[in-house]
């Protein structure tokens, strides 16, 4: 459940902000600079993250790199979302039943 968490957040971050350093998204995300690094491979492996390399021109070498969803990163963030949705319904509904049954 984690996991999917994790995810749901950093494609979220990405989606928001998809100019962020690594450095920035795991400051705003509250994670060790190596925990992203890892989940970002991770999800670029599972096909959900693009990561697109920007040179220098004037240096020649790697200036930074920018993070994009892919259609199926798109399509994953969705599902979480509306998961996370029926999830919170489902406790708000469980919570006004409960006041219901007290009064």
């Amino acid at each position: 459940m984690r996991e999917n968490q994790d995810e749901f957040n950093i494609l979220r971050k990405i989606q928001n902000k998809p100019d962020s350093t690594q450095r920035e998204l795991a400051k705003d995300l509250g994670f060790s600079l190596g925990k992203l690094n890892y989940c970002l491979k991770e999800l670029h492996k599972k096909g959900l993250v693009k990561i697109e390399n920007f040179k220098n021109k004037k240096k020649n070498f790697l200036y930074f790199k920018k993070y994009v969803l892919t259609p199926k990163g798109i399509d994953l963030r969705i599902d979480l979302t509306i998961r996370f949705m029926k999830r919170k319904m489902k406790e708000y509904d469980e919570l006004k039943s409960e006041i219901d049954q007290e009064k």
